[in-house]
């Protein structure tokens, strides 16, 4: 609680934080069979899959999954992101980005609440969950409305700084634990390459630019 709240006063102390126009402007612009942003567009099917994948595993039962409502929300999530992403990135705009980052928020909600969940109570599922989604759509209408990033920017990044304190202060009786903070360094990388959308284009002489490649590492993930 202390570093969620922490974390949340530390964001909001910032002056707004605005939409950089230049956001939009990607690396690699390509059309191929009459999609544009080919790449960008197309890497999106990665988090289809997965959200496909974990759905399917959290409705089959296969092990024991403890916060079963909030990991399926996660992958909901996911595959929505693989529209969302798909859809804004053929034609990139403040207005198509909302519809990415609507399914973003939700995924991080319901990991976020699966993790404390599961190291906490599993009665948390219960009371975080729904309150969680729509404090994480929310965020994405207040940026929507406003302009101001400050709420969205606490939503993505808050669980990057909770999970790992989550996994170090409390124990679980669930197994793999250590892949979530694998998944975790993995989604930095992506971040990183996101920022260097051009300089990944330009070193891979073209063949997939950073924010194509984030998405596949994200997927990953």
């Amino acid at each position: 609680l202390l570093l969620m709240v922490a974390a949340l006063v530390a964001v909001m102390a910032l002056p707004p934080i605005a939409q950089d126009p230049t956001y939009h402007d990607f690396a690699d612009n390509r059309t191929f069979f009459g999609i544009p942003n080919f790449l960008d567009v197309t890497t999106n099917l990665a988090f289809l899959a997965v959200g496909i994948a974990g759905i399917g595993w959290c409705a089959n039962g296969r092990g024991a999954v403890g916060a079963r409502w909030s990991w399926t929300t996660c992958f909901i999530g996911t595959a929505l992101v693989g529209f969302g992403s798909g859809y804004y990135h053929l034609a990139p705009d403040n207005g198509t980005l909302v519809w990415d980052r609507v399914p973003m928020s939700v995924g991080f909600m319901g990991l976020l609440v699966a993790v404390l969940a599961e190291h906490l109570n599993l009665r948390l599922e219960k009371i975080l969950l729904v309150p969680a989604i729509l404090f994480g759509i929310a965020s994405v209408v207040v940026w929507h409305v406003t302009g101001d990033l400050r709420l969205y920017a606490w939503v993505q990044f808050m669980p990057l700084l909770v999970i790992p304190a989550v996994l170090f202060l409390f124990d679980s009786p669930y197994t793999h634990r250590g892949l979530l903070l694998v998944a975790l360094a993995i989604y930095a990388v992506a971040k990183l390459a996101e920022h260097y959308d051009q300089v990944v284009f330009k070193i891979t002489g073209g063949i997939i630019s950073g924010h194509s490649f984030k998405h596949l590492l994200a997927a990953l993930a």
